[in-house]
């Protein structure tokens, strides 16, 4: 089964706040091991980066700013993760930007992916521990030594060793005992993850209702 691990760095937390991605990274795996084939793209986001997201990946202004925007890269990624399962941590975050980003560029979202959150996995093996990326990559013994900063190509490499782990490790395939802590994965379509920038506001009519209805209340606090 082809899967494609993927992580992205952003702006910030909300695209609907005019946070964009900056960096997408896509590891392909094959029956849980990795191909070799990646993809990896710096973005330019067209807007400054502000403090708190350079301090967590380390891009800045200058280095992004002959990158291409996502729209020049779109099909390209597309391209690599079509017919794939993704396999994402804390997908909501990433699907959300992602399908975002798409719905600007006039590209379809990734509605019928499918996808394996190793968030919810991993709350699921390890209840009431810890569970970001790195915490799980002490728990299994995956060497970090080479992240200084966050970034996405390194972090979804991580990621394919983490689940790689998830799912026995590198002894899924010799016959022997799987690990007792395995569970069987949710894999979720990426409609759970569906983030439209289209806001709706009240008409007139609606709003002077709604002001009726305020000055209808005796104690009004709005």
């Amino acid at each position: 089964m082809k899967r494609i691990a993927l992580d992205i760095e952003t702006t910030g937390l909300n695209p609907t706040q005019g946070h964009r991605i900056v960096e997408i990274g896509c590891v392909e795996l094959e029956n849980n091991y990795p191909t070799g084939n990646y993809f990896q793209q710096y973005i330019n986001p067209n807007r400054k980066m502000p403090e708190e997201a350079f301090k967590i990946h380390g891009l800045t202004d200058e280095f992004l700013l002959d990158k291409p925007t996502f729209l020049l890269v779109a099909d390209k990624f597309l391209d690599f993760i079509k017919g794939s399962e993704l396999v994402i941590h804390n997908a909501k975050f990433d699907l959300g930007f992602l399908n975002y980003e798409l719905e600007l560029a006039s590209k379809k979202p990734l509605l019928e992916f499918k996808v394996v959150d190793t968030l919810v996995e991993a709350r699921k093996i390890f209840p009431g521990a810890a569970n970001n990326l790195d915490s799980l990559c002490r728990r299994y013994d995956i060497d970090v030594g080479k992240r200084k900063k966050h970034g996405a190509l390194l972090d979804a490499e991580l990621l394919a060793d983490v689940f790689l782990e998830m799912n026995g490790g590198r002894q899924q395939n010799m016959g022997l005992e799987p690990k007792k802590n395995n569970v069987k994965e949710k894999v979720m379509l990426n409609k759970e993850f569906l983030y439209s920038k289209k806001i709706i506001m009240p008409d007139s009519k609606e709003m002077q209702s709604h002001e009726e209805i305020l000055k209808s209340l005796k104690k009004n606090y709005w």
